[in-house]
């Protein structure tokens, strides 16, 4: 039993126990980081936005040639973000870290799937994609 209550206490420090829940309006903005698929080193940014109550996203990535194709579909539950662009037979899943205060997301750690392939991506807040 006490192995049990050392083990919980420890899952709750790690922070595995409560997730913070974050808001749309927290996300809204440019994500970006580096997309190493094989030999291609990409950049790649998703924009967000609101429509209405609506979260939307547009995936930018130069190495690509894509300059702002919609998601079809953008999800937050707690601080998980999911989306999905069929076109692209693309999902990206990530979770969104908070500053101290919680109230600005200072990246996003994700995974990139596509094709069966899993890529892990880390994005950052910038003013704007970078190509």
């Amino acid at each position: 039993m006490k192995r049990i209550a050392v083990l919980l206490l420890l899952f709750a420090f790690a922070g595995g126990v409560r997730a913070q829940d974050v808001s749309a309006d927290a996300l809204l903005g440019t994500f970006e980081g580096p997309l190493v698929i094989g030999r291609d080193n990409m950049t790649l940014a998703f924009t967000f936005s609101m429509n209405g109550d609506e979260l939307r996203a547009q995936l930018f990535s130069g190495g690509m040639g894509i300059y702002g194709m919609p998601a079809d579909s953008v999800s937050i539950t707690g601080n998980a973000l999911r989306i999905a662009i069929s076109r692209l037979d693309l999902e990206f899943t990530g979770r969104l870290r908070l500053d101290e205060s919680g109230d600005r997301i200072q990246r996003i750690d994700g995974d990139w799937f596509q094709y069966s392939e899993m890529v892990p991506v880390i994005l950052l807040p910038v003013d704007a994609p970078s190509f």
